[in-house]
């Protein structure tokens, strides 16, 4: 028997899913650099939009055999009036063999290949090679995380879990086992009845038993079902507790008044993008908005991006508010801590020194890691203490940025993807 599976699946307006996926795969390179380019070109609150992308022509052309230069070979041109059969076609003068009109010397130029990135997968490539540095998984916590394991298979379960495959080899056995014996008897009787046959006016009798026995014996194997409840076959599925990898991230913003619109728009800029980048690429991680002037303020998201207060500069209050936090709220057996810190580094001068005492003695001792961004050219004082803690804790970075263009860069360094020996 032809059995013809129909594919009725909607795959939208892209219907060659898979193509698109071995295109993406293949030209990966250039994607990636295109997407780069494309920050240059938008605000990071339009990131989640889709993206044209170009690539050069001749980097998508696909190798094929052809003929070279010169010879003599046989074709077929259907359609031309002034060939027959048979005829030959003189060469172009030079023997090049080619067609066509001469290019241009002055210049090059090159068709662009332009294709449209749809939302996810600009967001795939602009997060791309992109992490918390020195993630780990913390102990199982009272509350663990639970995963649903595949655990062999059971007699009995939900409708949506069965096998199909094994409920139907489970089938085929039991038929197979209720039916063989009766298939023997059944063909042995067949038999009876064909060597009967030969002479049927001497053996009626026997002829009428044995079709009544072969009748009797194919419904016992046509009342052999199909399928019986006992093959229904359902995977099995346990929960096992999961070590936790939950995060939380600290971003602190200096809204002093030194810090002037252009300075606020820089640091609104990379924490935009550091949120972007943690929602979409963690499950399990939280986001602790502060904002200080001379005092530190825990707020929510749209708070932390949209008031407009603002004072003097106090930063120990902010590195002292988010130790506070830390201390009640985030174990960091249990948590794994990051911060980021944005600033022109303007501080008071006694401040400065206390702010390097705290990172250094209170905060980095518990966070995995944490970044400062100070977004001005002058090294203030701010920037001078924290030197002082480079070469001697590793998982504390320092970056300046000076305008928006340099923003993704900078985000990339600070936490490219690390190769693990």
């Amino acid at each position: 028997m032809l059995h013809q599976i129909i594919d009725r699946r909607l795959a939208g307006k892209n219907k060659g899913i898979a193509n698109r996926e071995r295109f993406l795969r293949r030209f990966r390179g250039h994607i990636q650099r295109s997407v780069a380019d494309a920050i240059r070109d938008r605000s990071i609150t339009d990131l989640e939009q889709s993206k044209s992308i170009s690539i050069p022509r001749k980097d998508v052309s696909e190798p094929f055999f052809h003929h070279g230069k010169g010879g003599r070979r046989e074709a077929v041109h259907p359609g031309n009036q002034d060939y027959l059969q048979g005829d030959r076609i003189p060469r172009q003068n030079g023997g090049g063999g080619e067609g066509g009109s001469a290019a241009s010397n002055e210049g090059e130029g090159e068709d662009d290949f332009t294709f449209e990135l749809t939302r996810e997968e600009f967001m795939q490539y602009f997060f791309e090679d992109l992490e918390l540095p020195r993630l780990v998984e913390t102990n199982l916590m009272t509350l663990p995380n639970w995963k649903n394991m595949r655990a062999g298979y059971s007699v009995d379960g939900s409708p949506t879990n069965i096998d199909i495959v094994r409920s139907l080899r489970s089938s085929l056995g039991r038929r197979i086992a209720l039916g063989a014996p009766l298939q023997s008897k059944l063909e042995e009787l067949e038999e009876q009845l064909n060597e009967l046959n030969r002479n049927p006016n001497e053996h009626l009798p026997e002829i009428k038993l044995l079709e009544e026995e072969i009748h009797h014996v194919r419904s016992r194997i046509w009342r052999i079902p199909f399928i019986d409840p006992f093959d229904l076959r359902y995977v099995n599925r346990v929960r096992q507790p999961q070590p936790s990898s939950r995060a939380v991230m600290f971003c602190v913003m200096d809204v002093s008044g030194s810090m002037d619109e252009q300075r606020k728009d820089l640091s609104k800029r990379f924490f935009i993008l550091l949120y972007l980048f943690l929602t979409r690429n963690y499950e399990h991680i939280e986001v602790v908005f502060i904002r200080h002037h001379t005092r530190a303020d825990e707020v929510d998201e749209e708070t932390f991006f949209h008031s407009q207060e603002s004072g003097g500069t106090v930063v120990s209050s902010a590195l002292e508010l988010m130790h506070d936090i830390i201390t009640k709220r985030y174990p960091p057996s249990e948590w794994n801590i990051y911060g980021a810190q944005a600033s022109d580094g303007d501080n008071w001068n006694d401040d400065s020194p206390k702010c390097r005492e705290l990172l250094e003695n209170a905060i980095l001792p518990l966070t995995r890691y944490f970044a400062y961004i100070q977004v001005a050219e002058p090294e203030q004082n701010l920037w001078t203490e924290y030197l002082q803690l480079i070469d001697s804790h590793p998982h504390f970075a320092m970056k300046k940025v000076q305008s928006a263009a340099e923003i993704y860069p900078v985000f990339r360094e600070l936490f490219e993807k690390q190769v693990h020996a």
